[in-house]
């Protein structure tokens, strides 16, 4: 009887667990609510998508693959059905892409669209399948693959054993010249810490003295200003000054109007004698007879034109 009960309960707790499973796979696969039906047809590799994947649109879970296969009137063509939620906002825009779900492999229809005002996409249409990321790579991939050897060969290049020695040749090189430098950089601390302090007490002597030389200047031009306004003080030396230049100025204008003109009169007077004067004297140069016979003819003498001897007309 024992085990008979064993049993029992055994098949119990087998057929509750087979329930459950029911339950949940009926749960799982329910539907959320009305939905449409769309399909892909494509040429594109589906590796990794499985009945009941996800359909997101922009990452929202909006349905379910509902079938996988070939498509009968396009041969070679894979055929996708999609269950999608009628509130999804489907248009003419509406394009899809495989994507995968982490590093499971397991992939899933990923719904979105450019962005552009379309119209409404009816339900039972065809929705384009664009290549995704690991759709790229693999059209891509020989060409990849062709830089990348490209690459490596420029690099065994670069790194051939000829090259290689170069490289250390200057990274023995670079070795002194850090060496080198670092000896400069000593020589240059211990030129700075013996002759830094000697120049800066120079200099400070010489800002005392400039500031000694500012100080006497600031007092030098404190007494220009002093005097300045001593000179320029009412009833001052300025305006004494300005008192005799005016007087020197009307004395000026009185010699200019009465002493020069006389002056002028007596200085033609004078010239005027003294032209008489020099023709007395010219006179006198060319006919000194006369001072003795007067201003008239003078009788030629002996030896002069139109001399006659006295007696000799007889």
């Amino acid at each position: 009887m024992e085990n008979k009960a064993h049993a029992l309960a055994a098949g119990i707790f087998v057929a509750a667990l087979t329930l459950f499973l029911l339950l949940l796979a009926a749960w799982l696969t329910r539907e959320s609510g009305p939905s449409d039906s769309y399909f892909i047809t494509t040429r594109l590799t589906v590796t990794g998508l499985q009945p009941q994947a996800p359909v997101r649109f922009r990452g929202v879970d909006v349905g379910k693959v509902s079938h996988i296969g070939f498509d009968p009137a396009r041969p070679g063509n894979v055929l996708l059905k999609l269950s999608v939620g009628n509130d999804t906002p489907m248009t003419r825009d509406t394009f899809a892409t495989l994507s995968y779900q982490g590093v499971t492999g397991l992939a899933f229809i990923q719904l979105s669209d450019h962005g552009k005002p379309a119209a409404v996409l009816p339900p039972d249409s065809e929705i384009p399948l664009e290549p995704g990321l690991i759709a790229q790579l693999e059209d891509r991939g020989q060409e990849i693959m062709d830089r990348v050897n490209e690459v490596a060969g420029r690099v065994n290049r670069v790194l051939n054993d000829e090259n290689q020695k170069r490289f250390a040749s200057a990274l023995a090189r670079l070795d002194d010249a850090a060496g080198s430098a670092k000896q400069l950089a000593s020589r240059l601390d211990e030129t700075a810490s013996k002759h830094l302090d000697p120049a800066l007490d120079q200099a400070t002597v010489t800002l005392r003295s400039i500031t000694r030389t500012s100080e006497e200047v600031g007092r030098t031009v404190n007494d220009f200003d002093q005097t300045a306004k001593r000179l320029n003080a009412r009833d001052g030396p300025m305006d004494k000054l300005a008192e005799g230049t005016q007087a020197l100025a009307h004395a000026a204008d009185n010699v200019n109007m009465a002493t020069l003109p006389r002056l002028n009169r007596v200085t033609e007077e004078a010239s005027h004698a003294l032209r008489q004067f020099g023709r007395t004297v010219g006179n006198l140069q060319d006919n000194p007879q006369s001072l003795i016979f007067g201003g008239g003819r003078v009788q030629p003498g002996p030896g002069e034109p139109g001399f006659a001897a006295p007696g000799g007309a007889q």
